[in-house]
């Protein structure tokens, strides 16, 4: 009888693992699949120079609805906030794939960014509860490896179905997906409810997020729309002074802040969210201009972008895989030490990436950069759930995933308007004389196949080439989050995973 009850309870869990590794699964393709069809729902929609707000929205709703599912899941339990976010997920995704301009598209993955702030953290923490330390740092390279893999069925899958269907597919797919994944977890998964009466920190979500969107908008309009001295882009960082300011006197104050600044009290801790935000900030760019790149260099199909992604993302898997294997010899700070110098020698070979540069080439950069982002996919999670305690769990993984996104978020705002400064900068130069004929350029024209035919050919190469450039020069700005990741790391200190006998505090009833 009791084997009976321990082969039944098994079954559930591997139940449960499933649909988390689906949700999992599900909500990184999305990343990767919309990243390699932008530039053919650039080429549909138009606008190019707002392209970045497809990833920015999806980033700050995802950051913004975190911390409180995070928060929420402590309280309250994992399992309905986990499928309340999934539910808003699928609604925003199926808006998504009504989008009619690239404003619309970008309102509506703000939609599926809200419930895509309860997916990965919360997964995490439902293994951290349902798993004791010496299976986590499997069940996490496992989910890590899982993630990897999505980043590479993601842009095949994206390019294929944009190609001989519609780019609206790919947001469609997850509906499937995802309504798997509730059928799995709704029933199967049995928590043991330990309800805590907190207050949400309401005030503190708000001010963070505006003063986030605010420096967005500063970055994304300074020096584009408007020059960097007029009142609106003034207005704009003192807007995102003054809220942040005011985020960090709530933070203080409050009985149960968004972001527990008593977790950064803990060395490991605090390290392990820097490194999660320089990583972020630097990996983001380069899913998002690789597929430009190709598109608008080689030429061709979404087909193309989407394949040519996929050594890095096979790469990351490596990585991912490898770091967690290694967790239990190595300590988290000499397995992210591999990581980083990987990641920095990777960009820095595709900061010398042009217009000739051959795709073999491109092929090799992308594994090494790759192999090292991947190492932190499943590490800084075990770092940041290093000696956690159950009840801080919740919190503790959505503040990790959090500072991860936000420096995805300020990332891509950053070097994406870095790139388009650069590229329109370099247009005008390569062009010369010709600039009344660069005025007439759609931003459609290098992503379609038969608008770039309708361009002479030496002018077509031009263009391309000034692409090629401000790219390239934009991967080269990366090493600075990067170098700042480097320092974060060393101070990660000596701690490694180390099994333990799990008490009753650390149990968890399924």
């Amino acid at each position: 009888m009791k084997e009976d009850i321990m082969s039944k309870k098994e079954s559930r869990t591997g139940l449960v693992v499933a649909g988390l590794l689906l949700g999992i699964l599900m909500a990184a393709m999305d990343n990767t699949i919309v990243s390699a069809s932008m530039p053919t729902i650039v080429g549909e929609l138009g606008g190019l120079e707002q392209f970045i707000w497809v990833t920015s929205a999806y980033l700050v709703a995802t950051m913004a609805s975190m911390p409180i599912f995070g928060k929420l899941s402590d309280m309250y339990g994992r399992k309905r906030f986990y499928l309340l976010g999934l539910a808003v997920f699928l609604i925003g995704s199926a808006l998504c794939g009504t989008a009619q301009t690239i404003v619309q598209l970008s309102i509506y993955r703000a939609i599926q960014g809200i419930g895509g702030g309860s997916l990965m953290p919360i997964a995490f923490t439902i293994i951290f509860d349902i798993f004791p330390p010496e299976k986590r740092g499997k069940m996490t390279g496992l989910f890590g490896a899982v993630f990897g893999l999505s980043s590479v069925i993601g842009p095949l899958l994206g390019a294929f179905i944009t190609d001989q269907i519609s780019w609206r597919w790919i947001f469609y797919i997850n509906l499937p997906l995802g309504i798997l994944s509730l059928f799995l977890i709704g029933p199967f998964y049995k928590e043991t409810l330990q309800l805590r009466r907190l207050k949400i920190d309401w005030y503190g979500a708000v001010t963070l997020v505006g003063s986030v969107v605010s420096l967005m908008f500063a970055l994304e309009l300074g020096g584009n729309k408007y020059a960097w001295d007029s009142a609106q882009i003034i207005s704009f960082f003192i807007i995102f002074a003054v809220l942040f300011a005011a985020f960090l006197v709530i933070e203080r104050k409050v009985q149960e802040p968004i972001i527990s600044m008593s977790l950064f009290k803990r060395q490991l801790f605090a390290a392990t969210q820097a490194v999660a935000f320089f990583y972020g900030a630097a990996f983001i760019i380069a899913t998002v201009l690789i597929p430009l790149f190709v598109q608008s260099v080689y030429g061709g199909t979404a087909t193309n972008s989407g394949v040519i992604l996929i050594p890095m993302m096979v790469g990351s898997v490596a990585g991912s895989q490898l770091s967690g294997l290694s967790v239990r010899r190595f300590s988290y700070r000499a397995i992210m030490l591999v990581s980083v110098i990987l990641f920095f020698i990777g960009m820095c070979l595709l900061g010398t990436i042009d217009a000739d540069t051959g795709r073999s080439t491109l092929t090799i950069f992308m594994i090494i950069a790759g192999v090292g982002m991947g190492c932190s996919f499943s590490l800084l999670s075990m770092s940041t759930q290093h000696k956690m305690e159950p009840q801080k769990r919740g919190i503790a993984t959505s503040t990790n995933t959090f500072f991860r996104t936000l420096g995805m978020t300020i990332g891509v705002t950053i070097f994406g308007s870095i790139q388009n400064k650069l590229f329109q900068n370099d247009l005008k130069e390569a062009l010369g004389s010709l600039k009344g004929f660069a005025g007439n350029i759609d931003s459609r024209a290098l992503l379609s196949a038969d608008m770039r035919a309708k361009i002479p050919a030496g002018i077509l190469h031009k263009i391309s080439g000034a692409m090629a450039d401000s790219v390239s020069a934009t991967f080269t700005w990366t090493l600075i989050p990067i170098s700042l990741g480097f320092i974060a790391i060393i101070l990660m200190g000596k701690e490694r995973l180390m099994p333990s006998k799990l008490g009753a505090s650390d149990k968890q009833v399924s």
